[in-house]
């Protein structure tokens, strides 16, 4: 006689399975993983010295999380106010999706917003969540990593003032080409529509309805403490993956040198080729991309290949494809970001190469 599980034993079946399904493993995996071998890299420095892998290993952990923990952190903290922000309000801000005005002032906040690419993917993700377009959010985040304030004196004092401004303004002709046409390839239905987006009435005002929800909003113990909450939860997807991203650069610098790389930089079709082959896939965070590509700049003598590893490093950086995958829910969306960005950056490089200025 079979006997059938009672009413209870089916709930806690349901209840054990869906614990199951909830572990993270990458995440947990990645976490402890990095912390370790940030561990290691402080207490134990002389006895990895005998493993010059795990050495290795250790200091990139410790150098990429002395690196993006700011902008992580920053990044938090602008999801956390933004999820206090009702959707009607960054809509009127960024514009309409699907129009050359939206994707001007998303191209716009991006160059002006001073943050690394990790606290960047943070701020794009929730913008995607309150209902700004696909093309809204590519050319944000095309137009973010490396256009902060800070980075751009970094990269004047690099490589000067005129070439500067000249990548970034190419860079923002790229965001804005690329944010067109995802924008379009979604009013064709090729990629999928944004079920966030938000239509706004027409006689929405702004500056009046802020006034109106600033006297209503009570700037209490509990507000900045719901701000710090949804921060931490709406970001554990993007430290996710910047957790994986660590743990495989700390791979990647323990099996490959990069100084083997720089020799094949030069200014010729198969260097460029290199060039973005190295950006994939080495996972460099923006601080650490600007003297990289300063240096394939000045001493391979090759702007396009420097111009190439700064846009090709975010335009097929796993870590930012597999987080808009993750938030559009979406393959196809998160893999036409390299699909459509790289052959825009290919003829560009190619372009400053052939007639920059040398």
């Amino acid at each position: 006689m079979i006997r059938k599980p009672s009413c209870c034993h089916a709930e806690e079946d349901t209840k054990q399975e869906h614990s199951r399904k909830r572990f993270d493993v990458i995440f947990w995996g990645s976490l402890i993983s990095v912390a370790c071998l940030f561990v290691v890299g402080i207490f134990f420095p002389n006895k990895i010295s005998d493993y010059p892998w795990l050495g290795t290993m250790a200091h990139t952990a410790r150098y990429m999380v002395h690196s993006m923990w700011w902008g992580v952190v920053i990044g938090a903290v602008f999801v956390g106010i933004l999820s206090k922000i009702p959707r009607e309000f960054i809509i009127s801000m960024l514009g309409k999706g699907g129009t050359i005005s939206g994707l001007l002032r998303a191209t716009g906040a991006g160059v002006l917003l001073d943050l690394c690419s990790h606290g960047i993917l943070m701020v794009a993700t929730k913008l995607y969540e309150r209902g700004a377009s696909a093309g809204q959010v590519i050319a944000f985040l095309l137009a973010s990593p490396w256009n902060s304030f800070s980075l751009t004196l970094v990269l004047i004092g690099l490589i000067g003032l005129k070439w500067t401004f000249a990548l970034i303004i190419l860079s923002m002709v790229i965001a804005l080409v690329t944010g067109w046409v995802f924008d379009r390839l979604v009013q064709e239905k090729v990629l999928p529509i944004n079920h966030n987006e938000v239509s706004l009435s027409e006689d929405f005002k702004f500056w009046q309805e802020a006034k109106i929800r600033l006297k209503s909003t009570k700037s209490d113990i509990n507000f900045f403490k719901e701000i710090a909450i949804n921060g931490i939860r709406d970001s554990k997807m993007v430290v996710r993956w910047l957790l994986f991203g660590i743990l495989l650069a700390a791979i990647l610098r323990a099996t490959l040198d990069l100084s083997q790389f720089e020799q094949f930089f030069g200014p010729t079709f198969m260097g460029l080729l290199i060039t973005i082959f190295v950006a994939t896939v080495l996972e460099v965070c923006s601080e650490g991309s600007t003297p990289i590509a300063a240096d394939i700049f000045t001493r391979a003598k090759a702007p396009g290949n420097g111009f190439a590893f700064l846009m090709a490093g975010v335009a097929t950086d796993y870590t930012e494809i597999m987080i808009l995958k993750d938030t559009a829910k979406s393959w196809k969306l998160a893999l036409f970001l390299p699909l459509i960005t790289v052959p825009q950056v290919l003829f560009v490089a190619w372009i400053i190469n052939t007639y920059g200025i040398r």
